[in-house]
């Protein structure tokens, strides 16, 4: 076993040769650690960026918290539209058909395109009334205005940035994405310094500097995928860029459930920032200081749900259902068995990771104390991020979908609405982690029924 590499095992995935359960961990891990480094150097970005601007004012924190759920609900949009194609070029190279996994790559590169330029549009129109729209006010309000604008216009590069990334990871090859998100989260820290700190620009620099870093990896990503990926790299092949309606109607299939979701679970974040806002600028900043700090925790979770995603759907791609739910269920044992211990981590040293994060010692206090909260539910949280995973990667989408937006709506934003006025922040936490837990137990079942291994795979439609 200690020959076979990761793109042998991948090769022997693809015909249909055995994998012993060694082998399957093997290849799990392998697929697992970069994308994992990867999530960690962009949370230590977030982090990084999140404590310089912490460190300029409470305003500043509470800013840039104020419209941060908005930003995600546009990267949410970006994502689901790359899922769409990601999930068709694994099943392409699961079933050995290469020529086929190329043709979706061209066809997602313009699709991607036409997307992300009208959602770039519609959030430079709104960028000046959006902070008002969500309770902010005065400073905090203008400041959050200019930092969302200048992001805006960067978006079109996070589209590319998420689409080359996930295609790549689909196809198995997770190192080189890995390597330039990293790369990114030094560009980030750099930029980041030079423009909040050398020109103090505040929190518009840090919206220059990130979205610079993200300009620079994007060229690179879009480039390896396009110009250098063994199996799906476009140069000297012919090949025509105008979408298809068999491709984009199976993108259609797998990501307008997760734009659905993306809509309703987002509006549920806009929601909570509506929630929190009135609590006021210490609350708002430590609920998106311990926000940023508690990724930490949960990073693991999702480099492991990209490869459950390339694993289950290269497994459908060759036939072998079997070996898709073997798949589902080591990845998530496995991110359960991790998050549970970085959970105890945080628990632990929830008052230093908010301390270098923000110097105001409320902001430190109330955050180390709801992080103390929300360690309780990392091993649930673990459980419905890799479930979901492995359920994208089969081409399943829509009630998993369904079950995201449910539970945060139910279980999180309906109890929030009565614990904040009684217990301020610490019960807009308690919410968040019991609403956590029902979503990891509701996700276990929908794994073990099984129905995400019933769909026809890209390969066989």
């Amino acid at each position: 076993m200690a020959g076979l590499t990761k793109d042998t095992l991948l090769e022997r995935l693809r015909g249909g040769a055995p994998l012993r359960f060694g082998h399957q961990v093997r290849l799990t891990a392998t697929l697992s650690y970069p994308a994992i480094i990867a999530q960690f150097s962009t949370v230590a970005m977030q982090l990084i960026d999140t404590a310089m601007v912490g460190h300029l004012s409470t305003d500043a924190g509470a800013a840039i918290g104020l419209v941060a759920t908005c930003m995600w609900l546009l990267g949410g949009f970006c994502f689901a539209c790359c899922n769409g194609f990601s999930v068709q070029v694994a099943h392409l190279v699961g079933a050995g058909d290469f020529k086929g996994a190329r043709s979706v790559v061209r066809q997602a590169l313009s699709s991607a395109l036409i997307w992300c330029l009208g959602f770039t549009l519609l959030a430079l129109a709104i960028a000046r009334p959006l902070p008002l729209w969500l309770g902010g006010s005065g400073e905090v309000a203008a400041q959050a205005s200019r930092y969302f604008l200048v992001t805006a216009l960067f978006l079109p590069f996070l589209q590319f940035d998420f689409l080359a990334a996930t295609i790549l990871q689909a196809s198995g090859e997770m190192r080189v994405p890995s390597l330039l998100n990293v790369l990114m989260c030094v560009l980030d820290v750099a930029l980041n310094y030079l423009f909040i700190w050398v020109l103090d620009l505040g929190v518009v620099g840090a919206a220059l500097g990130t979205g610079l870093a993200e300009l620079m990896i994007a060229t690179s990503m879009v480039w390896f995928l396009t110009c250098r990926c063994k199996d799906l790299k476009l140069r000297g092949e012919k090949g025509s860029f105008a979408p298809t309606r068999p491709v984009v109607n199976n993108a259609l299939r797998i990501g307008l459930p997760l734009c659905l979701e993306n809509i309703v679970m987002r509006g549920a974040y806009v929601a909570g920032t509506v929630i929190v806002a009135p609590l006021g600028a210490v609350a708002v900043a430590a609920n998106n200081f311990a926000v940023t700090a508690e990724s930490f925790c949960y990073m693991p979770g999702y480099g492991i749900a990209d490869a459950a995603t390339s694993l289950v759907g290269q497994s459908i791609g060759a036939g072998r259902r079997d070996m898709a739910r073997r798949f589902g269920w080591l990845t998530t044992g496995g991110a359960m068995i991790l998050q549970t211990l970085t959970g105890i981590l945080l628990f632990i040293f929830a008052p230093e990771v908010m301390g270098l994060i923000s110097s105001d010692p409320e902001v430190v206090s109330l955050g180390a104390t709801v992080l103390r909260i929300e360690a309780f539910a990392e091993t649930m949280y673990a459980a419905s991020i890799v479930s979901y995973g492995a359920c994208v990667g089969a081409g399943d989408t829509l009630l998993p979908s369904i079950l995201n937006f449910s539970s945060i709506w139910v279980f999180r934003i309906v109890p929030a609405i009565w614990l904040c006025p009684h217990y301020g922040l610490v019960g807009y936490w308690i919410a968040m982690c019991f609403e956590l837990n029902m979503r990891g137990a509701l996700f276990l079942f929908y794994l073990a029924r099984g129905r995400w291994l019933r769909l026809k795979s890209t390969a066989e439609l």
